[in-house]
């Protein structure tokens, strides 16, 4: 028996939701007496069938109050409502010895606060578990003091969380600590995006999973959460904070109300019961004949080019790269020949296919190359008037019935398209890098798109084997208008001391299945990529949460510009 498992042989959880069953499955595995508890008689019965299904025992499940007073530890899981919180912390001060251990797990209330009005200030902590937190492990939890917490008793609540497979991060009594702070403005964002028909929910949910790895779109890890339960944690850290990013977005208040709280009453933004989703943000074009597609240009020369490039002439497509000069072109060839090459080796691709592939892919030095071709992908420097030049050459040679498309992850399209007589005929295809990897295409359309133009380019996305994603042109689209204002939070963040870079990565990561933490994933963006989208989503929606973080400024300005550099947020080997 461990020491943890003899400081708190016996451990009390009050509220059997999501979080609050996981953890008392997790409890029980491991060893401890669990004393469950729940006024409501469908949640324990709930509870039950989960400790059943999880082959566990050691479990007393009741719905009187009274039966905390002999566990060890106690900790409180239920909804995140202040009144609640502190109704619960009230009665088991009345009913507990006085060396009960109790724990909160909120996520945007004072733990200092709560542990003042349980009555026990030193021995009250604060648990932080993301409410879907998975069944076999807890990965990562913030682990918060307050501030007469005794050390020991912090080792003591440590050793209990390793022993139940978690790494306890320590956190600052700050709202929202690490996890919550960051991913409940993160999620904010996406149900506003819904609300504003930027965007259908499984866009938003495909296009955050697809890419940037996450394993739960936003909408799809809301209806898991619970509304109600993200409605309540959002206007917490609102009331605490006055940060707009937390303002509850008002679909949030309109769902719960009408009682689609997601997973848990089987509708939310989502539908789980087979039919359609609680609202219609479906957006754009209606069903249009798409124009077909044989024959796809690519201009530029640099690594998104050519994996454009590869991409098509892989997938059938006669494709044509056209780079600012004849010994450009040949240099693109050659790396997507080296691509290729290296499948090969690997067993991916066969010496036919690569044979094939080159076969249907040529380089030219003249945008005259390209009159032929169906689609148009510029994927040029992200500098406007480069842009704006290379559209206007196109409109003078390209076909009529012709669609450009422009592979920016920042820029307006509309000023792609007003370089050219023919507007209708342009938008966006941001192809995620590595283009040949990378399963998302952002489909991109402006006010002046024609419907079919977009039916073809999702259409031709689709025939390359991506998964497209429609919406409008906006600032950032969909991904980097909700990852990088959650980026450069986390860098606020650092800077405040609430919590080290690496604190912060180890939350994301091992608490919520982040592939990357924020700091890791801005070294590999690039620091002055990231600045820069920073910089212009600022400029676009003027929010003052949206101005770069000081520390991220100060390190471009350094020359220190991530991994590619050598060194950003951490250093790297170069050699």
């Amino acid at each position: 028996m461990g020491m943890a498992q003899q400081r708190f042989p016996t451990v009390a959880v009050v509220g059997l939701g999501i979080t609050g069953s996981a953890l008392m499955t997790l409890l029980a595995r491991t060893g401890h007496r669990v004393v469950a508890v729940d006024v409501d008689e469908a949640a324990l019965e709930r509870a039950r069938d989960r400790a059943r299904a999880a082959g566990v025992e050691g479990v007393d499940f009741t719905t009187r109050f009274a039966d905390v007073a002999r566990a060890d530890l106690l900790v409180e899981a239920v909804p995140e409502q202040l009144e609640a919180k502190r109704q619960v912390l009230r009665r088991a001060h009345e009913v507990c010895p006085g060396a009960t251990v109790f724990a909160t797990t909120t996520t945007s209330l004072s733990v200092t606060g709560l542990a003042f009005e349980s009555g026990r200030m030193a021995s009250t902590i604060g648990l932080h578990f993301f409410p879907t937190a998975p069944e076999n492990g807890l990965g990562a939890v913030e682990l918060i003091a307050t501030p007469v917490t005794a050390r020991a008793l912090l080792d003591d609540v440590r050793e209990l969380l390793h022993g139940l497979g978690s790494t306890a991060v320590s956190s600052t009594d700050s709202p929202g600590f690490v996890g919550g702070a960051l991913t409940m403005s993160y999620l904010n964002g996406a149900a506003a995006m819904y609300e504003q028909r930027y965007a259908a929910e499984e866009g938003i949910d495909a296009a955050m999973t697809l890419g940037c790895g996450v394993p739960l779109g936003p909408l799809a890890q809301l209806d898991a959460m619970g509304l109600d339960t993200a409605h309540d944690t959002l206007e917490a850290l609102y009331q605490r904070t006055g940060d707009r990013g937390y303002a509850p977005a008002p679909v949030l208040t309109h769902m719960v109300a009408a009682g689609l709280l997601g997973v848990k009453s089987g509708r939310g933004f989502h539908d789980y019961a087979g039919g359609r989703a609680a609202g219609d943000a479906r957006t754009g074009a209606q069903a249009a004949v798409p124009r077909t597609v044989r024959t796809i240009g690519v201009v530029g020369s640099g690594v998104m080019a050519t994996g454009i490039a590869e991409v098509c002439a892989r997938s059938g497509h006669p494709t044509t790269l056209v780079a600012r000069s004849g010994v450009k072109a040949k240099e693109a060839l050659a790396a997507v020949g080296r691509s290729l090459e290296r499948q090969v080796r690997r067993g991916r691709r066969t010496p036919e296919e690569l044979a094939a592939t080159t076969a249907r892919l040529s380089g030219a030095s003249a945008y005259e190359a390209l009159a032929d071709c169906d689609l148009v992908v510029e994927a040029v420097a992200e500098d406007l008037a480069v842009k704006r030049g290379v559209f206007g050459a196109l409109d003078r040679v390209c076909r009529p019935g012709a669609v450009l498309a422009t592979s920016t992850s920042s820029l307006p399209v509309v000023e792609c398209a007003t370089a050219t007589g023919r507007p209708q005929d342009v938008l966006g295809m941001h192809f995620f890098n590595p283009a040949p990897v990378m399963k998302l295409v952002e489909v991109v359309r402006t006010v002046l798109t024609a419907q079919d133009t977009v039916s073809t380019a999702l259409a031709a996305a689709a025939a390359l084997g991506k998964r497209p994603v429609q919406c409008a042109d906006r600032a950032g689209f969909i991904v980097n208008a909700l990852l990088f204002p959650y980026l450069n939070r986390a860098v606020c963040m650092m800077r405040e001391g609430v919590a080290t870079a690496d604190e912060i990565d180890t939350v994301m990561t091992a608490g919520h299945g982040f592939p990357m933490g924020p700091f890791k994933l801005l070294d590999v963006i690039g620091l002055d990529v990231s600045l820069a989208i920073q910089k212009t989503l600022h400029r676009a929606f003027r929010e003052p949460a949206l101005a770069p973080a000081r520390p991220l400024e100060q390190l471009v300005e350094a020359g220190y510009l991530g991994r590619k550099a050598g060194r950003g947020f951490r250093s790297y080997d170069t050699v």
